[in-house]
């Protein structure tokens, strides 16, 4: 079923289609989804609010934020797997990044406190409003997600993962690319170029779950693609933050 294609590995073409091919008696909607998604925003933001006051109280984050990072990475590979357990699995995932992302975040501005003392509040505002524009650009079909904008998106996160892979390996090795994580014009617009990918993925899962709705995926699909829905975000927030902190670099 090619109408089942996302650049988003947690929302994948065959995931939904063998979900759709289970028997089951109630189906997948799109507000349930989102209701589903706001459960899963609250408990994210409860465990960064947890992670930021640890952190504001003098409290090594550091090993907590690795844990989460790994325990959400897995927790994110058994729901992709296995969708059906999408009720357990994503809210724990949703607490274990929340916790992530509190951590980082109290780095960040602890770090840029002097030059940029509202980086945290400029990036969370900018993710959520990539995120409404995104999603009236897509519910007003001023943005389609036809074939050749899913190959195009899908293409260029592709590369986008590979390219960070391959600078992580380097890394391993004492090689760095500079642009990645430097305030140069070629690293704002490389960071610009990445902001761009991961909000056009948003138009890509809204079309998933909304054709999921549509072809009657089992209910615990809500899960998932609220799951899958938050997989974007969290990477969108991320690339943000990472751009913000690159233009306060330059001042």
């Amino acid at each position: 079923m090619a109408l089942f294609k996302s650049s988003n590995p947690a929302l994948s073409e065959k995931i939904f289609d063998r979900a759709i091919a289970t028997p089951h008696a109630d189906s997948m909607t799109v507000r349930g989804t989102l209701n589903k998604f706001g459960i899963l925003m609250i408990l994210a933001l409860a465990t960064a609010g947890l992670a930021w006051k640890m952190a504001a109280a003098g409290v090594n984050v550091v090993p907590y934020m690795i844990g989460a990072a790994i325990g959400g990475l897995i927790l994110g590979l058994v729901t992709a797997f296995k969708p059906q357990w999408g009720g357990y699995t994503a809210p724990i995932y949703a607490l274990l990044e929340g916790f992530f992302l509190g951590a980082i975040s109290s780095y960040f501005n602890f770090a840029f406190a002097k030059v940029a003392p509202n980086i945290i509040m400029q990036a969370v505002g900018l993710t959520f409003g990539v995120v409404i524009a995104m999603y009236a650009l897509y519910h007003f079909r001023v943005i389609r997600a036809t074939e050749r904008f899913k190959a195009v998106v899908i293409t260029a996160t592709v590369g986008i993962g590979i390219f960070y892979l391959i600078a992580w390996i380097l890394g391993m090795f004492g090689v760095t690319i500079p642009f990645i994580h430097e305030g140069s014009t070629i690293g704002i617009i490389f960071s610009l170029a990445v902001v761009a990918i991961a909000a056009l993925n948003l138009i890509l899962d809204f079309d998933m779950i909304e054709q999921g709705a549509r072809q009657g995926a089992p209910k615990f699909m809500e899960w998932y693609g609220a799951f899958g829905l938050m997989v974007t975000i969290v990477w969108l927030y991320l690339e943000i933050l990472k751009l913000l902190a690159k233009l306060a670099d330059r001042r």
